[in-house]
């Protein structure tokens, strides 16, 4: 990958500091000559790295439409009531709040709406796939609120409804916690409603991981059950890295609040011009087509994978996301991970629903994206398989990986 022009946008950035453009210019060539199995992880479309690239990165804009604490916002106050327009109606929400810099940012700003120091909250243990805002003694959740975990069926690696029941009757959370960053099934939120309501806590959604999906209709939508709806705009929404939040009318005003100026400043307007670009891109059929072969994708892929040896967590999955355990092939997670890496194949660890070791987290948002399909799912786990096994030569598999990628470029070259 060469720049040889002055339109390109990395031209003036190769003139002034040509170290970091050499930066760029070596990730641009590993993300595409390598396969991107990350499950968080996707491809943009060149007009959301227009847009993050844009002046209004310039643009300091503390507040809200119509009532900034600098001037000179009238533009960029367009762009994020597009923005929220844009999301409002693409996930039937009474109201959006698209400043979150993060995810992590979107469940702080949602904790602080709905909870004080102390608090108890049931969420998904780290062990069985929850997030580090789900109760981890090193991140703010942990350190703030009293967490009560809750896990898989070590069996199944399904949550038990009956289990969270019980520990909520017991535990009587200020608030429930739906959300995993490894479950490869979808969440029943008409159940975790049932058991929120029955102890009288509040029920917060993080949808970080299948809100892509429930954007074309490939999910169901936790929207209409959650007080609010914490998410990302990158993995399978294919947007910028960034959060939101969702929630009915009575909770707006605190939501808006809880993000500014509780938790944070001013917002980035570039990225939320790119959120803007991502939601509108997501309310076509070509992205719902997008979307269910994205799912498509991943069940073709666990399926294979498990006709390849590996053990699948809950016999497949509903959404992006495929977990695996490599024992059966003789490797743990970890082993496994690197020598796939030096294979070009990008994926991560992740925790499984029995013992203590760790498995393979895989996600078919970016390759898909690519526009590989069921054909090439079920290539990728053959070479997942001799690679793991140490069947098949890593140098000649490395190549094979480069040929394929190079069949489907993240982007025009």
């Amino acid at each position: 990958m060469t720049l040889t022009t002055e339109s390109s946008p990395l031209a003036a950035l190769t003139r002034q500091d040509p170290e970091l453009a050499e930066v760029i210019l070596g990730e641009a060539a590993r993300q595409a000559d390598s396969l991107q199995l990350i499950a968080a992880e996707n491809f943009t479309s060149p007009a959301v790295l227009a847009a993050l690239g844009s002046p209004l990165a310039n643009k300091y804009a503390e507040g809200y439409p119509g009532a900034r604490h600098h001037g000179g916002c009238e533009l960029v106050d367009v762009a994020e009531r597009i923005a929220v327009d844009r999301a409002r109606a693409l996930f039937g929400a009474d109201h959006v709040n698209v400043q979150a810099h993060s995810g992590s940012s979107a469940v702080l700003a949602a904790y602080a709406v709905l909870l004080r120091p102390g608090d108890t909250v049931l969420a998904m243990g780290l062990t069985s796939g929850g997030h580090l805002t789900h109760g981890s003694p090193a991140n703010f959740s942990g350190r703030w609120f009293d967490f009560v975990p809750y896990g898989v069926d070590p069996e199944s690696g399904l949550i038990d409804h009956d289990r969270v029941r019980d520990l909520a009757r017991a535990a009587r959370p200020k608030a429930i916690v739906c959300g995993s960053i490894s479950y490869p099934r979808h969440i029943d939120y008409a159940a975790f409603r049932a058991i929120a309501d029955e102890v009288g806590a509040h029920l917060v959604a993080d949808a970080a991981h299948p809100i892509g999906l429930v954007a074309g209709g490939a999910a169901p939508s936790p929207v209409p059950y959650a007080d609010i709806v914490c998410a990302t705009t990158h993995k399978v929404l294919r947007g910028p890295r960034g959060g939101m939040l969702m929630c009915g009318a009575e909770l707006a005003d605190r939501v808006d609040r809880a993000v500014f100026p509780f938790t944070q400043g001013g917002a980035q307007m570039h990225t939320i011009a790119a959120k803007a670009v991502a939601f509108g891109e997501a309310s076509t059929p070509a992205f719902s087509a997008y979307a269910h072969q994205v799912v498509a994708n991943a069940r073709l892929l666990a399926a294979s994978l498990g006709a390849e040896g590996f053990e699948v967590t809950t016999g497949g999955t509903d959404t992006h996301i495929v977990t695996v355990d490599p024992a059966p092939l003789g490797v743990d997670g970890p082993t496994a991970r690197a020598r796939l890496a030096s294979a070009g194949v990008v994926l991560d660890i992740c925790a499984l629903p029995h013992g203590e070791g760790r498995g393979l987290r895989l996600g078919t948002a970016a390759v898909t994206t690519q526009g590989m399909g069921e054909a090439e799912m079920a290539r990728i786990a053959v070479l997942l398989s001799g690679v793991v096994r140490d069947t098949l030569d890593v140098r000649e598999v490395r190549e094979e990986v480069r040929e394929l990628t190079g069949e489907f470029p993240p982007y025009e070259r």
